[in-house]
């Protein structure tokens, strides 16, 4: 099967939470044997800040966003894949490209692939005139990064033919156990970009621990939050950490933190990537509370779960080394077992083998 992906990057994860996301799918789907070309504009810089060449299990095509003619263009070039995929946050050009992907002659099976589908969703759900609300009942199938029912319903009710979550997972070959380094060495350590959908959330479940443990160590990694760790001495703040990088972070914290987007809190059922990244490498992972969670990992065994920055702190005071190593081993292996790429790159067959054909 011939796929033709157009996303934000699969070469950087600069200001793009979805990487790691991508990367793990369009792996998955090589190793079983599809053909993936990955269409990213040059765009925010991300080429400049690429942290993997070309890989050998896709075909990267980086074009250059121009206007309307110069995106069909580039889209007209996947017209003989049998799968073309247009993901949501593209950054330049999406409704352009949602467009022309739709009306794409040639592919047997157009989808929508929502890697925010919480905030998507209410942009659709608000305006009437969206023009993606317009357009979401031409492609064959939905999918999303997560959701559950509740993102299901709501894309029924928005005109989607079918809608299926395809959750976030752990590549084992990209994430796993590493040696720790004296540098990340931390009580507790988070790692995520400055979002207007994640800023309250950190403030509430990272930095209130922060400032009620002037004892403990903390660790911080992500873009923009320059002005923000300025005068707290127990804080270190790394910026763009490469995932490359990620598994040593995660073994080298007491404790891994995980804070949802506010969007995907209140909906519920979307595990982030770092928390497969951090189970991956055998982390103790503590996560702020939504709905679902279970489907995942079993909190109090597989993960500390807290409803706010004081339980958060209080978790923390009471973690030993021995007992959250245990909870970072369990979790390796719940994720190792049921929440893999190679899991998720199956379902997707499976989805292709049952999907309407427009």
């Amino acid at each position: 099967m011939k796929v033709a992906f157009f996303g934000s990057s699969l070469v950087s994860a600069y200001w793009n939470g979805a990487c790691t996301y991508y990367r793990g799918i369009v792996r998955a789907l090589d190793a079983r044997g599809h053909e993936v070309t990955f269409y990213e504009p040059d765009a925010f810089d991300r080429q400049a800040h690429r942290d993997i060449d070309d890989p050998d299990w896709a075909e990267v095509v980086v074009y250059e966003p121009g206007g309307e003619r110069a995106l069909r263009g580039v889209v007209e070039r996947a017209a003989d894949a049998d799968v073309v995929v247009k993901a949501s946050g593209v950054g330049v050009g999406d409704a352009v490209l949602e467009r022309a992907v739709a009306e794409l002659e040639g592919p047997e099976v157009r989808i929508f692939w929502d890697v925010d589908a919480p905030a998507t969703l209410a942009a659709m759900e608000a305006d009437p005139e969206n023009p993606l609300r317009q357009l979401i009942g031409r492609y064959d199938i939905v999918l999303t990064y997560g959701g559950g029912q509740p993102v299901i319903d709501r894309y029924a009710a928005l005109g989607a033919r079918a809608c299926v979550p395809v959750y976030n997972a752990l590549d084992p070959e990209t994430h796993h156990p590493k040696a720790a380094r004296a540098e990340l060495a931390c009580d507790l350590a988070f790692l995520g970009n400055r979002l207007p959908d994640r800023e309250a959330r950190v403030e509430e479940f990272f930095f209130r621990a922060v400032e009620a443990l002037p004892q403990r160590s903390f660790l911080l990694g992500g873009n923009g939050w320059e002005e923000r760790v300025e005068a707290l001495a127990n804080l270190r703040y790394l910026g763009h950490v490469a995932p490359g990088d990620h598994n040593a972070l995660n073994r080298s914290a007491l404790a891994v933190l995980n804070v949802s987007r506010e969007s995907m809190a209140a909906n519920g059922w979307s595990p982030a990537t770092r928390v497969f990244e951090a189970a991956g490498a055998g982390a103790c992972l503590i996560s702020d509370r939504w709905e679902g969670m279970e489907d995942f990992l079993a909190p109090g065994e597989e993960v500390l779960v807290a409803r706010d920055g004081n339980e958060v702190a209080a978790l923390l005071e009471r973690l030993d080394p021995t007992s959250a190593r245990a909870i970072g081993e369990a979790a390796r292996e719940r994720v190792l077992a049921e929440h893999t790429y190679d899991r998720r790159a199956e379902q997707v067959e499976r989805i292709l083998e049952g999907a309407p054909v427009g």
